[in-house]
């Protein structure tokens, strides 16, 4: 399955690792994505997940984020079926972590 993460615990366990050691991933869409990231996540909208799941490494852990952390939790799910085991779920998603006042990237084109 996958573990579930509040923001607290996504800063204590990974924001000081190299983003070579895990993979950051946003399954929101472009827009919303657009609007406001964590720093280094990669957006890969859930409505194009089953497309593109080949660009997420499988060796590395994967950590998952969306609004509310319902998406992204959907996202776990699926690479849990596919035999991906190193899984987390930003609970709180980009949502939470912008109520706690951690820094967002946005898009230029925003």
């Amino acid at each position: 399955m996958y573990t579930d993460l509040s923001s607290d615990e996504y800063r204590q366990q990974f924001a000081d690792d190299d983003l070579d050691d895990y993979q950051l991933i946003d399954v929101r869409e472009d827009d919303e994505y657009a609007e406001a990231h964590l720093p280094g996540a990669i957006n890969i909208p859930l409505s194009e997940f089953m497309a593109r799941v080949d660009e997420i490494d499988e060796d590395l852990p994967v950590l998952l984020v969306c609004n509310t952390g319902v998406r992204s939790a959907q996202a776990a799910m699926y690479l849990a079926s596919l035999g991906y085991d190193q899984l987390y779920n930003l609970e709180d998603g980009t949502k939470g972590w912008r109520e706690k006042g951690y820094r967002v990237d946005r898009s230029q084109d925003f």
